[in-house]
C-alpha cells in the first residue's frame, strides 16, 4: 500500500490554473521593498528586483553554510495600488505604486538581512539594497488565476477573476498581487505565467 503525498501547503500557494479558485493565504514571511513608478522604465523599480534577488540568494547560501536545509529561492511577486485608481485605467504607469517581495523561510531573522543587506549594498554597489525589510505579510481569503502571456494582456484575465469573485458573493479587498513564475529576459511574452491574486472577503460561515 503506497504512503499517499503530503501537499506542501505554501507550495500550493504557489500553483494556479486557468480556472479561479478561493483560497487562504496565512502570514508569511517576505524580504519587501516599496516604490513607486513604471516598471518597465523606472530605475528604482530595476533596482529594487535586482536588490530582492540578491540578497535572497545571499541567504540561501548563508542559511545552508550555517547548517539550515537548501531551499529554493521563490518567485517575484508584488502588490500594486494607486492614489488614484483611474491611473491603472488610463495606463498612467508614473503613479503606480508597488511592493516588490520575495517568500523567504522562517529560519531567516532581521539580524542575519541587516547583515546581508549591507553586503549586498556595498560589494553590488546597490544602495537599494539597505532599503530591504523583512516583514510578515497575512493575505487571508483570496482568489487566483494564471495568466499566461504578456503582463500587458492581462485585463480579461483579471476582469475574469473580479467575476469569479463576485458570483462567489463576496467583495474584493486589499491590493492588486502578481506573482511571477517566468523571467520575462528569459521567456518569450506570450509564454510567460503570472499568477493573478484577488484578497476578497471571507466565505460565509
Amino acid at each position: 500500500m503506497s504512503t499517499p503525498v503530503q501537499s506542501d501547503p505554501i507550495a500550493d500557494l504557489y500553483r494556479a490554473t486557468r480556472a479561479p479558485r478561493l483560497l487562504v493565504v496565512p502570514a508569511m514571511r517576505f524580504l519587501s521593498v516599496d516604490g513607486q513608478g513604471d516598471p518597465e522604465t523606472s530605475e528604482a523599480y530595476a533596482g529594487a528586483v535586482q536588490a530582492l534577488f540578491a540578497v535572497s540568494y545571499a541567504a540561501k547560501f548563508a542559511l545552508r553554510k550555517a547548517g539550515g536545509e537548501d531551499f529554493r529561492v521563490s518567485p517575484l511577486e508584488g502588490l500594486w495600488w494607486a492614489s488614484d485608481l483611474g491611473a491603472f485605467a488610463t495606463g498612467t504607469r508614473s503613479e503606480w505604486q508597488w511592493r516588490m517581495m520575495i517568500h523567504q523561510p522562517d529560519e531567516l531573522d532581521a539580524e542575519l538581512v541587516d547583515r546581508l543587506t549591507e553586503q549586498v549594498a556595498a560589494k553590488k554597489e546597490l544602495p537599494v539594497a539597505r532599503g530591504l525589510r523583512l516583514i510578515t505579510f497575512e493575505e487571508g481569503p483570496a482568489a487566483q488565476v494564471l495568466h499566461v502571456g504578456p503582463y500587458a494582456t492581462e485585463q480579461p484575465t483579471i476582469e475574469r477573476l473580479h467575476a469569479f469573485v463576485h458570483e462567489q458573493g463576496l467583495t474584493l479587498t486589499g491590493h492588486h498581487h502578481e506573482i511571477y513564475l517566468g523571467d520575462p529576459r528569459r521567456a518569450a511574452p506570450e509564454r510567460l505565467r503570472t499568477i493573478i491574486r484577488q484578497p476578497c472577503t471571507e466565505l460565509p460561515g
